[in-house]
């Protein structure tokens, strides 16, 4: 393991299913005024939910359907997203459950808290941890980088 240093200015991921957002919605106004401390991103469709109700800046990525889900992926991996609250619905099927379950293997690999409903994300965001600087254990993957790999020659030698 290595320590990633994490600052009092967490990055954090806002998504939620359709069937969720007003959830969403009602959690991000009872803690707007802690939010508005860090740096918000958002799938496209719920971060416009958000900035259409709330006095908000958030940076919008594509529906997570159209490929926004894998870009939060991306900003997990590069270190821009410390958390992610994504209020989904286990209880109906998505079209893009394939990217949805990429974006929450993507966090568990790199040791990203998720919470994926109001209880989790209220025992979250009310962390003393929550406002200050952080040291994130991250997994250390040199094994997977120094696997042998098989090889084919190709057919001229």
């Amino acid at each position: 393991m290595t320590v990633q240093p994490v600052s009092k200015q967490k990055g954090i991921a806002l998504v939620a299913h359709d069937s969720k957002k007003s959830a969403l919605l009602d959690w991000v106004r009872f803690n707007i005024d802690q939010l508005k401390e860090h740096k918000l991103y958002a799938t496209g469709t719920t971060g416009a939910v958000l900035e259409d109700n709330l006095d908000l800046t958030i940076t919008k990525l594509m529906s997570g359907p159209l490929g926004g889900d894998q870009q939060l992926g991306a900003k997990i991996v590069d270190g821009d997203i410390d958390m992610v609250v994504f209020f989904w619905d286990p209880l109906e099927a998505q079209p893009h459950d394939p990217d949805v379950k990429a974006l929450m293997r993507v966090a568990v690999v790199w040791n990203i808290p998720i919470a994926c409903n109001r209880a989790s994300a209220d025992l979250m965001i009310s962390s003393p941890l929550m406002n200050e600087a952080y040291e994130r254990e991250v997994p250390v993957y040199k094994s997977h980088y120094n696997r042998n790999l098989p090889l084919q020659q190709d057919e001229t030698g």
